[in-house]
């Protein structure tokens, strides 16, 4: 298990690198000037836009200033923002806990609704809740979330008004954003599950279970159950990276506080230290969430913890 664990960071450690550089290059090459859209409007002379530029080190050649910027990272220090001047990390920390608890929660509503559904088609396989559960997952999976995020504000926000359509607060403003995050993860989750769980009670101790007189809640909830969610704890570690890069969408259609809003603002400011430090930080808890879920696997299979 440690070597495990030290190759698995190891890998983790090269996909942040790998990262850092694709970003870094990418904003590197993005048409347009920092400088020139800070000064906008300003009259600023030559002399104090290159005095500007200096300050900021973009005179410096590109390896000069990547290396900069990995030898700060490694010390905690993302650099500052160019508009605001304040501390990148300072900033995603601020706002992160907004983008968590709409992560989180659209990551519970995707693993409730999923396996309920999954579950039920699953028991019930070739029946009408079988048919009716995966057709609800097929919508689920079309549908994109930006467009689900609007019918769901044109009908719960503009025409029932039970929830507000815009703004960060309590768990009324939480409701809709992550409906409209967690509801296509929780299609493939059902999926996911049907399939693993129709297969898992197929295997011959399932069948030894239910010889043993045990009933059938308890031969699907203590056996069955347990080995058919080890696929689903792989995708659902995959889901809550990509929840965390659609969160950019969701927060910014309901006008929530986040990091994705940072990533944003960024972008269209030419904010360069901004978008490298948010890109670079959803991209630990990427690696990190799928470093957890490999460590998982463990306790979920004694076949794995054991070889």
């Amino acid at each position: 298990m440690q070597a495990f664990l030290i190759r698995r960071l190891v890998q983790s450690l090269l996909t942040l690198f790998g990262v850092s550089i694709v970003v870094f290059l990418m904003l590197y090459f993005t048409p347009g000037d920092p400088v020139t859209i800070m000064l906008q409007g300003s009259n600023a002379t030559p002399q104090q836009v290159e005095t500007l530029r200096h300050q900021l080190g973009l005179d410096q050649p590109v390896y000069v200033r990547y290396v900069d910027y990995v030898t700060n990272a490694l010390q905690g220090d993302l650099g500052r923002s160019y508009q605001t001047r304040e501390s990148v990390l300072s900033a995603i920390l601020a706002q992160l806990p907004s983008t968590l608890e709409l992560t989180f929660a659209a990551l519970f509503i995707a693993i409730a609704i999923g396996l309920i559904f999954g579950i039920i088609a699953a028991i019930r396989r070739d029946t009408w809740l079988d048919t009716l559960s995966m057709n609800i997952s097929l919508f689920g999976v079309s549908i994109p979330n930006f467009w689900l995020g609007m019918l769901l504000i044109l009908a719960f926000s503009l025409h029932v008004k039970l929830f507000p359509a815009i703004g960060t607060g309590g768990i009324r403003h939480l409701v809709l954003p992550a409906v409209a995050l967690g509801w296509g993860y929780a299609a493939i989750i059902a999926r996911l599950v049907r399939h693993s769980l129709i297969e898992v009670l197929h295997h011959d101790y399932i069948k030894t279970a239910r010889a043993k007189g045990l009933v059938e809640h308890a031969v699907i909830g203590r056996h069955a159950l347990k080995n058919a969610l080890i696929p689903v704890v792989t995708i659902v570690g995959l889901q809550f990276g990509h929840m965390l890069a659609n969160a950019v969408i969701i927060e910014s259609l309901f006008a929530r506080q986040g990091i994705g809003r940072l990533i944003v603002t960024g972008i269209l400011s030419k904010d360069f230290p901004m978008v490298q430090g948010v890109v670079l930080f959803a991209a630990a808890g990427y690696v990190l969430a799928n470093l957890l879920v490999d460590v998982s696997y463990a306790f979920l299979d004694p076949r794995i913890r054991f070889s």
